[in-house]
C-alpha cells in the first residue's frame, strides 16, 4: 500500500507547482486547513486559482485571503466575494478593485453542487439559480415544465487541502462540524487531495465504517496537525 502519510505540511505541499487550481473550504471555525494554507503561503506557488466559499476574512487567522494577500492567487471562484459589511474590506477586496486579481462569483448552492459532479463525474447540470442576473449571461438556457434553467459545469482541482478530525493510514476521513460543509465534496473532485488531521492518524479498521464521511481512494497525502499547529475552535477529542 501507498504511504500517504506525511511528515509535515511542508513536504506534504511541496511540488504544487505556479497556475494550480486548488480547492479549500471557506467556513470558519473548525473546517478550514488553517496548517496547509500556511504551508502553500511558505511554499510560494504563484498565479493560483483558488475555488472556496469565501475569499478571505479579517481575522487574523490563516485562511484563503492569506494566500491573496501574498499575491499569490490570480483568480477566486467563490460564493462571497465581500464581507459582511460594507465597511469591511478585505484584502482580497481591495485587490480585486485594483485589477490585481480576478474573480468569479458562483451562488454557494451551486458552487457546492458543479463540485459534487465534478466527483461523480457528471458532465453538467440545470439550476434555476441566477437566471435573470448577470451570472447567467451568456449561459445556455432551457425552458422544463415552464420554468427556465441555467447549465453549469462542474468544479475540477489540481489540488483540494482538507481538514479533517480523524483518519486512518488508508486515508479514510471523519469529519466534524462545520468540516462537513465543503470538505467532503472538495476531497472527492480533486487530482490530488492533502488532509491534515486534528488526531492522531490510526492504522486501518480502527475508524467505525459507519462514521467514515469520505473513502480513503479519493485521499493522497495525510498529515497529523502538530502540537504547535494553528488550531481554530475546539482542540480534538473536545
Amino acid at each position: 500500500m501507498k504511504n500517504k502519510v506525511y511528515a509535515t505540511m511542508d513536504e506534504a505541499v511541496a511540488d504544487i507547482p505556479d497556475g494550480s487550481i486548488i480547492m479549500c473550504p471557506g467556513f470558519s471555525g473548525v473546517g478550514v486547513p488553517r496548517n496547509l494554507l500556511a504551508a502553500v503561503n511558505r511554499q510560494g506557488a504563484m498565479e493560483l486559482t483558488c475555488i472556496s466559499n469565501n475569499a478571505g476574512t479579517l481575522d487574523e487567522l490563516v485562511d484563503v485571503g492569506t494566500l491573496v494577500e501574498a499575491g499569490q492567487v490570480k483568480k477566486m471562484i467563490c460564493a462571497f466575494t465581500a464581507p459582511t459589511h460594507p465597511s469591511m474590506v478585505t484584502p482580497f477586496v481591495r485587490m480585486y478593485n485594483e485589477g490585481l486579481v480576478d474573480a468569479e462569483l458562483v451562488p454557494q448552492g451551486t458552487l457546492a453542487e458543479r463540485i459534487r459532479i465534478a466527483a461523480a463525474g457528471i458532465g453538467g447540470f440545470y439550476t434555476p439559480t441566477s437566471v435573470g442576473t448577470e451570472l447567467a449571461e451568456g449561459k445556455e438556457h432551457r425552458e422544463m415544465n415552464g420554468r427556465t434553467y441555467v447549465l453549469e459545469y462542474p468544479l475540477h482541482a489540481d489540488y483540494a487541502l482538507v481538514r479533517a478530525w480523524k483518519a486512518d493510514k488508508f486515508g479514510n476521513l471523519q469529519f466534524r462540524l462545520s468540516q462537513r460543509n465543503f470538505n467532503p465534496i472538495m476531497a472527492m473532485a480533486a487530482k490530488t487531495t492533502i488532509v491534515e488531521v486534528e488526531n492522531d492518524v490510526v492504522e486501518i479498521g480502527e475508524l467505525d465504517p459507519d462514521h467514515v464521511h469520505v473513502s480513503g481512494i479519493y485521499v493522497d497525502r495525510i498529515v497529523k496537525i502538530p502540537e504547535d499547529g494553528i488550531w481554530s475552535g475546539a482542540k480534538p477529542g473536545i
